[in-house]
């Protein structure tokens, strides 16, 4: 079974060790499209000739399924990569329905970019469950960038945490989504911030339980040997640091061809 994974950067990292850790002999290929992250404050029309380039190389590269690791991206264009493609795309969407279960006091508060805030998809999952509920939304500019070079726990990121949570805890909430895959690494920073009394919650163990659901559906995907590759778009040698520190082991990172890389916004 071959998995292709790609986002707009290093964040689908985390949504790629949920999949490692729920199908560990699968063979799995990540393209971080590095040279134009982030994705928030991009059209959508580039999303989604970026989403066809890379969904298109990892097709090429023999995945069986590919797995839209980003919550813009997959606003923005997995019913064109559905519609285009003859494979299984399991996308990304922020966890409003478990953050509507999980909720105590009825206020859930989301952490996300400007483009999946904005989306339409959004927008429907907020008619489709948040009726009961009050959901505060927070987009957060700066954020995946201290992501991207796996700046954790530094004074910038930790005062980005605290302006963009401010807010949301001042009015009481009580869970807190994490509606980006890059956010998930700061998950540590932003739990202290929110302190105890907020669940925080993401999807990327879920999404790994739907990518293994859809792969075991399939027939005749099911005798590749496991490993992981890495692509991606922007500077490899620049990027090899941060990945390996996000990732947790050192591995190689492979540029992509130029033909993938794309030349405009």
């Amino acid at each position: 079974m071959r998995i292709g994974v790609f986002d707009s950067g290093l964040g689908g990292l985390s949504v790629l060790r949920e999949i490692r850790r729920e199908m560990p002999a699968a063979s799995l290929h990540y393209v971080a499209d590095s040279a134009w992250v982030p994705y928030g404050p991009r059209g959508e029309a580039f999303i989604q000739r970026r989403s066809l380039a890379l969904a298109g190389f990892l097709v090429e590269h023999g995945a069986d399924v590919v797995v839209v690791a980003c919550n813009t991206a997959t606003a923005a264009a997995v019913p064109l990569l559905r519609q285009s493609l003859g494979l299984p795309i399991v996308g990304m969407e922020p966890a409003v329905k478990p953050a509507t279960a999980a909720s105590r006091n009825g206020r859930v508060g989301v952490l996300a970019t400007v483009g999946t805030l904005q989306s339409a998809r959004f927008a429907a999952l907020l008619d489709q469950f948040s009726s009961n509920i009050e959901v505060l939304t927070r987009a957060c500019p700066g954020l995946v960038e201290q992501v991207e070079a796996a700046a954790l726990d530094t004074p910038r990121t930790r005062a980005l945490v605290e302006q963009y949570t401010a807010p949301l805890l001042r009015a009481g909430i009580d869970t807190l989504v994490l509606g980006c895959t890059h956010f998930v690494f700061l998950r540590p920073l932003i739990e202290a911030v929110a302190g105890p009394e907020v669940t925080v919650i993401d999807t990327g163990a879920a999404v790994a339980r739907q990518v293994r659901l859809v792969a075991g559906c399939l027939e005749g995907a099911g005798d590749r040997a496991g490993g992981v590759e890495f692509w991606t778009s922007g500077d490899a040698e620049h990027l090899a640091a941060p990945l390996n520190a996000l990732w947790g082991e050192r591995v190689a990172l492979n540029s992509l061809p130029g033909e993938y890389v794309g030349q405009s916004a």
